[in-house]
């Protein structure tokens, strides 16, 4: 058997900076799913620390999320529901108004998504202020649903998007400052 070395996947992230405007340094992902051992392994990083607390759904939010959230879901035999921007569901919705750093936004999920009692985990790409992670947080709670925590590939922790999330347990693979 050949050992491999491990993967650094913070080196896998691209910096793109003044994207989508100024000001604002995107963390792009795509060299990250561009390498399928680096796929694995974020996908196995973000779903080790919760494989013990028999999770049966695992809400991946749009659009990063869903990459992410689907494999997860998989790994730990729970189901998967989309978090989405506002009108991207077919079904009856229920919906979140959030803040962002800029303005505000939307965040809906199917009504029913979550059965009461259901066992969740949250899954994103990216942690910055919370906003959207406590968005969704809550569309779990309005139906019921018992946060067991969240997972994120990258952390911006000068950002503090821990704080917005209160008592929620959070997990991350990368952490910029």
């Amino acid at each position: 058997m050949t050992l491999r070395a491990p993967i650094d996947l913070a080196s896998l992230i691209r910096e793109v900076p003044d994207f989508p405007r100024p000001g604002i340094n995107f963390k792009d992902i795509t060299p990250l799913l561009a390498e399928p051992r680096a796929f694995r392994a974020a996908t196995v990083g973000l779903s080790s620390p919760f494989a013990a607390q028999d999770v049966d759904v695992v809400v991946g939010i749009e659009s990063r999320g869903f990459i992410f959230g689907a494999s997860v879901a998989e790994r730990l035999d729970a189901a998967f529901v989309p978090a989405r921007k506002p009108k991207k569901l077919p079904w009856k919705r229920l919906s979140v108004e959030y803040q962002l750093e800029y303005g505000t936004d939307t965040l809906e999920m199917h009504e029913g998504a979550i059965q009461p009692g259901a066992r969740v985990l949250v899954i994103d790409d990216l942690l910055a202020t919370g906003g959207t992670s406590w968005a969704a947080c809550e569309l779990v709670r309005k139906q019921g649903g018992h946060i067991l925590g969240c997972g994120f590939l990258i952390e911006l922790s000068s950002l503090r998007g821990r704080q917005r999330l209160g008592d929620v347990p959070c997990h991350s693979l990368i952490e910029f400052a």
